[in-house]
């Protein structure tokens, strides 16, 4: 990959209801973990907000946007948000960035 490429960046989060946090963190994780393994994928995290306890955030980078289109179409990614969109108080939320590296 060529070092000053863009980048996609996706964050999400998603407002579990009361009582869903660690279901719903078993859950992200798992999807994290799978993630990680496909193709173009460079970072995928899920993180607690420190100010809101049932806020999950996701932060994800990957190499194109292609990648990141064909991990929206994996079966296991989609059946993840409906399960995880079912524990939550609000609809999640999510942004896509494309992004270049600054060069120091």
């Amino acid at each position: 990959m060529d070092p000053g490429a863009p980048l996609i960046i996706v964050l999400g989060s998603v407002v579990v209801r009361d009582g869903e946090v660690a279901r719903a963190l078993a859950l992200s994780q798992e999807h994290v973990t799978r993630s990680r393994g496909e193709p173009g994928c460079l970072a995928h995290a899920v993180h607690l907000d420190s100010e809101n306890p049932l806020r999950l955030v996701f932060v994800e980078q990957w190499s194109d946007r292609a990648a990141l289109d064909v991990h929206f179409k994996v079966p296991a990614s989609r059946a993840f948000v409906k399960a995880l969109s079912a524990m939550a108080s609000a609809p999640p939320s999510i942004a896509i960035y494309e992004a270049a590296p600054l060069r120091t």
